[in-house]
């Protein structure tokens, strides 16, 4: 099963550009290459789908039981000839700074997968050596296999930079990126822009794999990557023996506004019984045909704020839907697009669908990150009451206008109250993977069989 990690030192050393430009140059041999990302990030994933053709898959050891991954893990490679994981910030970055919990270490580890090691070398050159030196010697049991430089100035500065690695550590360094403007990938405030929006052209996308092709060693990498060793699962513990047929008819909402999904979670649905019918809240005028339950991801509603409040046909829709009492799950984007409005970047006001009782608005100083454990206060249409689950919380806005939340306390804050659930509507910041706990998919789809069948 070959598999190889693309890991940074730190974030910002052009991880993401190395290993989209490896998967598509590994695309453009004829490989069938599976691309995963380590950690709770949407928007990496989204390019490393543009490359491959492949939905990429999201591996993270804080969010998912270990037997979860491995199994996620084999389940996604089967019929790939190779797999390339994307780590998240730096190598041994994760949920705590004494352990590898959550982090691509871990993953790399719990897979038996070989790390290349991503370092920017601009303004250095012998120093690399001790970085290197000391990333191999902070963990011995992990297989630092080899380095990929960014920023590279010529190649004299490559030879001199592999001198000083391999001199001194004897771990290869396998290619380098040269410092090409045009081989930069747009930022925004959450990060990259995600592909749903801005997708790369073919011309980026050949131009920075046949710059992969012509200045890292693909062969050398090929052969590291056979000696991977994961974990078996003996039975499935997440999906079941086989899809069962349709039960519910779920709309999707994915448009540029919303596209923040674990392609796994999607999956557990419609192996448990579900039609995922995609749908646009910015283009379309109504909820496909037949819908019993409606999921509302994140994504960045607040640059589409205009558009979605001119749809006033969807906003009341999803209104009405929600008010006849069918099932809706919304996650951070979609809580905002269920709020009364949202105040964009500019301070213009733009009404959203009405939903739950709360505003949000763009506040930038305010970036809300990080994993959190919750415990449901009500029965909802994913947990029973008291039930607790693992998820994560990226985003820039805050509410307004809102008399506080009555759907999750958040460990670790005191009595500390987040998202909505009104009727059999669930609203929050908070992401969660299906796949952490298997029987919320079971639960949505049987609430949503339940409203089709007028006993809801």
């Amino acid at each position: 099963m070959k598999t190889i990690v693309i890991a940074g030192a730190a974030s910002g050393v052009g991880k993401t550009t190395i290993a989209v430009g490896l998967m598509a140059a590994l695309a453009g041999r004829g490989l069938k290459v599976q691309p995963f990302k380590a950690g709770p990030d949407y928007i990496d994933p989204s390019h490393h789908t543009r490359a491959t053709g492949t939905f990429s898959r999201n591996l993270d050891t804080w969010l998912l039981p270990g037997q979860a991954v491995v199994e996620l893990f084999v389940r996604a490679q089967n019929g790939r000839d190779i797999g390339v994981i994307e780590g998240v910030m730096g190598l041994f970055d994760g949920s705590s700074p004494l352990s590898n919990e959550g982090s691509t270490a871990e993953i790399a580890e719990m897979l038996g997968a070989p790390v290349l090691l991503v370092l920017d070398a601009s303004g250095t050159c012998r120093s690399l050596g001790a970085m290197v030196k000391g990333y191999a010697g902070f963990a011995p049991q992990l297989h630092l296999a080899g380095v990929i430089l960014n920023n590279i100035g010529s190649e004299n500065h490559f030879s001199l930079c592999k001198q000083a690695i391999e001199g001194s550590t004897g771990v290869p360094a396998l290619g380098y990126l040269p410092k090409r403007q045009d081989l930069a990938q747009p930022e925004r405030h959450l990060g990259l822009v995600p592909a749903a929006e801005k997708p790369a052209t073919q011309e980026y996308l050949d131009q920075l794999a046949a710059q992969c092709q012509a200045t890292m060693v693909i062969e050398r990498i090929l052969a590291l990557a056979e000696h991977t060793s994961p974990g078996t699962t003996e039975l499935p513990s997440i999906f079941p023996d086989h899809p069962l047929p349709a039960m519910a008819t779920i709309a999707i909402a994915r448009d540029m506004a919303f596209s923040f999904y674990y392609q796994d979670g999607l999956d557990l649905l419609a192996a448990w019984g579900a039609e995922l019918a995609p749908f646009s809240p910015l283009d379309d005028g109504a909820l496909p045909a037949g819908t019993n339950g409606l999921y509302l991801g994140g994504g960045f509603p607040e640059l589409y704020a205009d558009r979605l409040e001119a749809n006033v046909s969807m906003r009341r829709a999803v209104l009405d839907a929600a008010q006849a009492g069918m099932p809706v799950y919304a996650e951070c984007g979609g809580l905002m697009y269920l709020g009364r409005s949202v105040r964009d970047f500019h301070g213009t006001l733009r009404r959203m669908a009405g939903v739950i009782p709360a505003s949000s608005r763009i506040d930038r100083p305010a970036l809300n990150l990080g994993y959190r454990t919750v415990t449901a206060l009500t029965d909802g249409p994913l947990l029973e009451k008291g039930e607790t689950v693992r998820g994560h919380e990226f985003h820039w806005s805050v509410l307004e206008d809102s008399p506080g939340g009555n759907a999750y306390e958040i460990a670790g804050r005191g009595r500390s109250i987040e998202g909505f659930t009104v009727k059999n509507t669930l609203a929050s910041y908070v992401h969660l993977h299906i796949g952490s706990r298997p029987a919320m998919a079971r639960r949505f789809i049987r609430n949503c069989r339940l409203f089709r069948e007028g006993r809801l």
